[in-house]
């Protein structure tokens, strides 16, 4: 008697994609305990963004992979987040220098903002498509082209942050989970720009 062969069983899309959320969700924790040194915030966002690819592309991973990957993003990764938390510090002086009615205060005000959001979407971008051995600053370099090539998904990822900063100030917990789903944004948007 011939055995039955059985077909492995295929999750349906509600479940995959319920499962996709899950994981952005439990990367948004990740994120945020790896971000704890806040010179870490560009590390923990590529270990995430990663974690977050091989779940899409159906490879294995979890906390192990997770704390490799930040481990591995962090020898290069701490530098950008040194400089990525001068740049705020300079824009709250650049707001100070509005309202403080400084001659030119206005329009300096509107480039420290717009040069913000800039270099933020740039970090994202380059964290989203980190692997281990590549070198930040490469990465930054091509985030810069594609966040001024690409200002339809910038925008998306400009919209994402707004959200989190918009849920911490609501919801503090809420912050928490929607870094992954950051996360997943810039991947999306990096996997998007890839196949235009």
């Amino acid at each position: 008697m011939a055995e039955a062969r059985v077909k492995p069983r295929r999750e349906s899309v509600v479940a995959e994609r319920f499962g996709v959320f899950a994981e952005c969700l439990l990367a948004g924790v990740w994120i945020a305990v790896a971000s704890l040194a806040v010179v870490t915030c560009p590390a923990a966002f590529a270990a995430g963004a990663r974690h977050l690819r091989r779940r899409t592309t159906h490879e294995g991973g979890g906390a192990r992979e997770f704390v490799a990957d930040f481990r591995s993003a962090l020898r290069g990764g701490w530098a950008v987040g040194a400089v990525g938390w001068a740049v705020p510090t300079l824009a709250w002086v650049d707001v100070r220098a509005v309202r403080a009615g400084l001659p030119g205060g206005p329009p300096a005000g509107a480039v420290g903002l717009f040069a913000l959001l800039g270099l933020t979407v740039a970090v994202l971008r380059a964290a989203a498509v980190w692997t281990p051995g590549s070198r930040w600053r490469a990465l930054l370099a091509d985030a810069g082209r594609r966040t001024v090539l690409d200002p339809a998904g910038s925008f998306l990822l400009v919209g994402g942050a707004a959200l989190t900063c918009c849920s911490a100030v609501l919801i503090a917990p809420l912050a928490v989970p929607v870094l992954g789903a950051v996360a997943a944004a810039a991947v999306a948007v990096e996997e998007r720009y890839r196949r235009r």
